[in-house]
């Protein structure tokens, strides 16, 4: 099965596309994912994660369906 992650912003532009589809027959953390799909050694601070809409942290589980989203922080004007 597949995860869908999806990136957006300048993290978006930093990799070079806007989504992965990961193939995963396990869950695994969010900044895992994150390892294997973007071939960093891990997760940049203070990356805003998402798991199916929903605010999650870099520990959570992300499930082989599931869609997962990174992004920079956000700020107001």
């Amino acid at each position: 099965m597949t995860i869908q992650i999806v990136y957006f912003a300048s993290l978006r532009e930093a990799i070079g596309r806007d989504k992965d589809l990961l193939q995963v027959d396990t869950p695994l953390s969010a900044s895992q994912a994150w390892v294997k799909a973007t071939g960093q050694k891990e997760l940049p601070d203070k990356v805003l994660i998402a798991i199916n809409h929903e605010y999650a942290d870099a520990s959570a589980l992300v499930k082989p369906g599931d869609e997962l989203a990174f992004f920079p922080p956000v700020t107001g004007g």
